[in-house]
């Protein structure tokens, strides 16, 4: 069966990336739509800096959307799309200016609903 739907018509270039996603330098590195799952990158770059000379939480939250959807949108076919209705977000560490990684899942899925679960991570892990 080929993937079809809106998440694999970007990745195979029928249609442009959302600006967002090119805004916040996403990468795809690797999807399992049947396990419910997907690592992406982002390029954290200086622009997204704060006062405090980290990362603006609202970037980070704009890439965590920006993994966890696809996840979902990975799943779904020709027609469909699921937007976030509810978007929880909690900092753990701040975040620098890099390479930072997405890693996001399906948690449970509905006919209507679906819940998400992911994290970003800088090199060291963190």
């Amino acid at each position: 069966m080929k993937p079809e739907g809106p998440f694999w018509d970007v990745m195979e270039g029928r249609v442009a990336p959302p600006p967002a996603a090119v805004l916040l330098g996403w990468e795809l590195v690797a999807v399992d739509p049947a396990a419910g799952t997907i690592e992406v990158a982002f390029t954290a770059s200086e622009q997204f800096l704060n006062p405090a000379g980290v990362i603006q939480g609202g970037f980070l939250a704009a890439m965590l959307d920006d993994t966890l959807g696809p996840a979902l949108v990975a799943t779904l076919g020709p027609g469909q799309f699921a937007p976030t209705t509810d978007l929880h977000v909690q900092f753990l560490h701040p975040a620098r200016p890099g390479r930072l990684t997405g890693r996001g899942r399906v948690v449970r899925r509905g006919q209507g609903m679906a819940f998400l679960a992911g994290e970003l991570l800088d090199g060291s892990g963190q």
